[in-house]
């Protein structure tokens, strides 16, 4: 109970030892006509009735707040005639006309601020002469306008009303007490609250009761409190009993905790609250469901639902909305839909909230088809989508690209009197400009600006990262200088992709007077991060001396270059085979105080090796140890394969028991390098043995290393076997890819089994796979060398000159057959026309 105080403290800054002295400062410190909209002298004009009855004027006014049909100025001459008579209010009329206007909502031409317009009408009943004969000021009266005060947000002004109503000696009974309470935690003055709640309520003449409770409670929790909410709630169970407490305490401090992040113990309190004999209603299920939602623990979810059920809580719309919308973002569509059917199975009827959850889903998973099924259902039973739904939905549309279904719903939703918004222009914006049709994107730019929508920073991000993302930053720059000279403050995404499209297309001075421009502004620069994604892009494309130009401009402009910078300019060096300039990047690591890592090994490793320098790379491998890096499975995958490349077929069995004794367990990629290379050394019986071995382990193999034996059985004859393995590579649960039919099609016609071979690749289209360039090349060669010269024609017709082009090898290897003193010059007639052009040669 540390969080609470259970006597009474002495600082005069934060408790009430003497509260009436301490009520009057507030009473004394603010005006009570701080919230007077409006000012209005007490005569009127207006006639007075024959018999006019206070009781029934104020009866038929507060009807008419109650329906939002009564004007401020009626109001007001409500009370001028009630001045002018003299005629006194019963109490109850006066207290519900001014609780109604309390309530009052904002009614366009009528009331537009019901709690300040009753603070007008009270402090005219205190200023004028009449007012107090003819409008009785009680406590409950009292205790409506402190509500008002908290209403229109000023708590301080309560309190000081407070202190009035202990000057006019009246009596304080429950009602004032809780309004009082109400009126400290508005003024976020809670631990003050808590204080009257447990020791000056009996000062007060009151007795704390299930409001005044939850006042407190709600404070303790609205603040981040909610442990101390917890103690507070325990210590009344214990200490008044759990009697004095209703769900809505237990309800109260369990959203706390959810809201706090706190999920254990809200639902440690909920078990509590159980065994308290405080059953749970709706909504302590739904906290519980939700949360549990958020926190994609759909199981326990389930189970606290069925516990629901199984009490006799009924589930209504909210409940299955926090199902549907955990479901849906889990991913688990089934489930969803499941829920959604069991929602109208009991009557239930789903709402734009259940659709949205299930649309937003579906569309992240690229159903946009199923999510307009959905969408239409819901406008069939007569619910009008809003603005939301049709968002989802062009999402949906906009990241798979349909964009004619996308311009259709736009106009379906201007159609049904819906405008589209901001955030709708720029979905559609972006959908343009991430597949590089910037001439719609702008199109659609300048036409959300001539409709009056105007572009906010999303919106001028998602044009300029596409500019400049396809290097049109003289056009990314003149967006950029529109923004700001209409005021909108480009972020940090803005000016991150213009210094990517300057560093990726030279413009560096550029980049760094935007880096120096975002540093004046207080905007963070770029990070070393952001500098690694460009210096990695730009090395894959095979742009290393640029990359290093970004490395320099980093430097430059303060930052410190990490592991992973220099790692992905060792390995663009590699990739352009600059291994002496890769080498010189590793060597100057350390001066720079950054340790190379297993990475930084490897890609050297990996660099010397694909470049025949295996004595570097052993050297480099030995080097580790010393340097505290241990070889990981990648590191000894990297040496494999090198060893075998280079046919250091002894090394490569060494290191691989070397491997194996270091502790690394093999995996399946690191077993198809071992069985490859022992077959390309011409140790295939090897190879065949280990797999057959590993096979009686029950290892799970991948199709890689399948085609990889495949190949090697035919290789030595052991045709029968290959075979045999080709046709169970279904029952082991994998599927046959274009290199185990490459395989299987290019060893049938090397065996003379042509039409075994083209059966195969009947079977190979069949099954959808698109046969590559070099498996065409290499069946028409096989077949020309064969002397099927028909069934060559018949490949050499699906060469496109595109997707599969003739190899130089083929060309030749035709020009050898069919010119006029070649082999089959005869038999030119039987290949497609366009390849007959050969009669001419010799």
């Amino acid at each position: 109970m540390s969080g609470l105080r259970l006597r009474p403290r002495r600082s005069s800054s934060s408790t009430f030892p003497m509260p009436r002295s301490r009520l009057r400062h507030y009473a004394s410190a603010m005006p009570m006509s701080s919230l007077r909209p409006l000012h209005r002298s007490s005569s009127s004009t207006t006639s007075p009735a024959c018999a006019w009855s206070p009781h029934a004027a104020f009866a038929a006014a507060t009807e008419r707040v109650r329906a939002g049909a009564l004007r401020p100025e009626d109001a007001h001459t409500l009370f001028d005639e009630l001045l002018r008579q003299a005629t006194p209010v019963p109490e109850r009329s006066l207290n519900g006309f001014l609780a109604a206007l309390a309530r009052a909502p904002a009614s366009g031409n009528c009331i537009r601020d019901g709690p300040a317009l009753a603070v007008v009408l009270f402090n005219r009943v205190c200023r004028e002469e009449a007012g107090p004969q003819v409008a009785a000021l009680t406590g409950c009266t009292y205790s409506i306008l402190m509500d008002c005060y908290c209403r229109a947000r000023r708590p301080d002004l309560g309190l000081a009303l407070f202190g009035r109503f202990l000057r006019e000696g009246l009596k304080t009974h429950q009602i004032v007490a809780n309004t009082f309470l109400k009126c400290l935690c508005y003024a976020k003055l809670t631990d003050e609250a808590v204080d009257v709640l447990l020791h000056r309520m009996s000062e007060l003449g009151c007795v704390p009761d299930a409001i005044s409770y939850n006042t407190v409670l709600k404070s303790l929790c609205d603040n981040g409190m909610s442990q101390r909410g917890l103690e507070l709630l325990q210590m009344i169970a214990k200490e008044v009993g759990v009697c004095s407490l209703n769900l809505v305490a237990y309800n109260t401090v369990i959203y706390g905790f959810f809201k706090e992040g706190e999920t254990g113990k809200a639902c440690n309190l909920f078990h509590e609250m159980m065994q308290q004999g405080v059953e749970p209603d709706v909504v302590t299920y739904n906290l519980i469901i939700d949360a549990l939602c958020k926190a994609r623990a759909m199981d326990k979810a389930e189970v606290v639902l069925q516990q629901m059920i199984s009490k006799g809580a009924q589930p209504h719309t909210v409940t299955y909305n926090c199902m549907i919308n955990g479901y849906a973002t889990s991913g688990r569509l089934k489930e969803a839909a499941k829920m959604f059917r069991e929602m109208k199975s009991r009557g239930l009827t789903p709402n734009t909230v259940t659709c949205g959850s299930l649309m937003t889903s579906l569309c992240k998973h690229g159903r946009s088809k199923e999510a307009r099924e959905i969408f239409d259902s819901m406008t069939a039973k007569g619910h009008k989508p809003d603005i939301v739904s049709y968002r989802i939905l062009l999402h949906g549309y906009a990241s798979e690209g349909c964009f004619a279904d996308m311009i259709d719903l736009c106009n379906s939703m201007e159609s049904n009197g819906i405008a589209a918004d901001c955030r709708v222009f720029t979905i559609l914006i972006d959908a343009y400009a991430k597949r590089g049709m910037m001439d719609d994107a702008m199109h659609i730019f300048t036409e959300m600006q001539q409709r009056g929508v105007s572009p906010n920073v999303v919106t001028y991000s998602t044009v300029i990262s596409a500019l400049s993302r396809m290097g049109r930053l003289t056009d990314a720059m003149e967006k950029f200088n529109q923004m700001v000279a209409l005021g909108v403050q480009p972020n940090i995404p803005v000016y991150w992709s213009l210094i990517q499209g300057f560093c990726m297309h030279g413009g560096l001075v550029k980049a760094k007077e935007l880096v120096s421009q975002m540093i004046n502004k207080g905007i963070p620069r770029p990070n070393i991060v952001f500098f690694n994604s460009v210096i990695n892009g730009m090395c894959k494309e095979g742009r290393v001396m640029d990359a290093h130009d970004i490395f320099d401009l980093v430097i430059d402009l303060g930052g410190r270059p990490d592991v992973i910078t220099f790692n992905s300019l060792i390995d663009g060096y590699c990739l352009a085979r600059k291994l002496d300039k890769a080498f010189g990047m590793f060597n100057s690591m350390e001066s720079v105080g950054v340790e190379p890592d297993i990475v930084t090994y490897s890609t050297l490793l990996d660099g010397y090796f694909k470049n025949r320098r295996i004595n570097d790379g052993l050297a480099l491998f030995r080097e580790m140890p010393r340097k505290r890096i241990k070889p990981d499975i990648v590191t000894y995958g990297i040496m494999l394969d090198g060893l075998f490349c280079a046919g250091r077929t002894v090394a490569a069995r060494t290191m691989f028991h070397e491997m194996i004794e270091s502790g690394i367990t093999v995996d399946i990629p690191t077993y198809n390098i071992v069985l490859r290379g022992l077959c390309r050394n011409n140790c295939t019986d090897e190879a065949i043995a280990l797999f057959q071995k590993l096979g009686a382990m029950s290892m799970k193999f991948n199709i890689a290393i399948l085609n990889t034996m495949i190949n090697a059985m035919y290789k030595v004859r052991r045709r029968e076997e290959a075979n045999n393995l080709f046709a169970a590579i279904s029952t082991s649960g994998l599927v046959p890819n274009q290199s185990t039919y490459a395989v299987m099609i290019i060893n049938l016609l090397k065996d003379g089994a042509v039409e075994h071979a083209s059966n195969m690749f009947s079977s190979m289209e069949k099954s959808g796979i698109v046969p590559s360039s070099r498996l065409i090349n290499g069946i028409i060669r096989l077949l020309l060398e064969n002397g099927e010269i028909a069934k060559a024609g018949i490949y050499l017709s699906k060469v496109d000159g595109n997707s599969i082009s003739l190899e130089a090898s083929t060309t030749s290897l035709m020009l050898s057959l069919f010119s006029r003193k070649g082999k089959y010059h005869e038999d030119m007639k039987l290949l497609p026309a366009k390849y007959q052009f050969f009669d001419g040669c010799s």
